[in-house]
């Protein structure tokens, strides 16, 4: 009977566990089964009517009178809905977010994820290129940001001296090496 709680209780935690990991932020939910979240299909159609959830980093901000135009360098998102900084930019697209964005809130480089649906194109310019952009009216966002650790490894290890009383102190020996690893959050 035991046994059978034990495993009961710990099968429980472990599907509490995986769910609290794995879900969209409320904000980017969807009724939709068939949210468009690839670029490239969403980019093939575009003057289609389709609901889409796109990610990628704000590469720049303008407030209009009643809305905010952001430019976004599209990423692939994931099904947790965070773009994925260890891919290559897929393109860039134009979401429309109704009122005032605040520059600072939503600067560039930022990252950020998109729920809306598809508004046709747009032409205008990156730098002297001409651009088509496809457009999106966005209804929900969700701005991610990026944590760093550093992970230090040692060639030759630790070594420590004898403790005397409270007191041990650790001595390291060679030369040491240290990998950033980037997490979006």
């Amino acid at each position: 009977m035991k046994l059978h709680m034990f495993r009961f209780v710990v099968l429980t935690l472990f599907i509490f566990g995986i769910s609290a990991c794995s879900t969209l932020p409320e904000e980017l939910m969807s009724s939709n089964p068939d949210v468009q979240t690839n670029y490239s299909d969403w980019k093939m159609s575009v003057e289609s009517s389709q609901e889409l959830r796109l990610g990628g980093v704000i590469a720049s901000v303008t407030n209009l009178k009643d809305k905010t135009r952001l430019e976004v360098v599209n990423l692939p998102i994931g099904l947790t809905g965070k773009p994925d900084i260890d891919q290559e930019p897929q393109g860039r697209f134009v979401a429309y977010v109704d009122g005032f964005a605040d520059p600072v809130k939503f600067a560039e480089g930022r990252l950020i994820t998109l729920l809306g649906n598809s508004d046709g194109k747009e032409a205008a310019d990156v730098g002297d290129y001409h651009y088509e952009f496809p457009v999106m009216k966005a209804i929900g966002y969700h701005l991610w940001r990026i944590e760093e650790r550093v992970l230090i490894h040692n060639d030759f290890g630790p070594a420590t001296y004898s403790c005397r009383s409270f007191y041990c102190r650790e001595i390291t020996r060679g030369t040491q090496q240290g990998v950033v690893i980037q997490e979006v959050k």
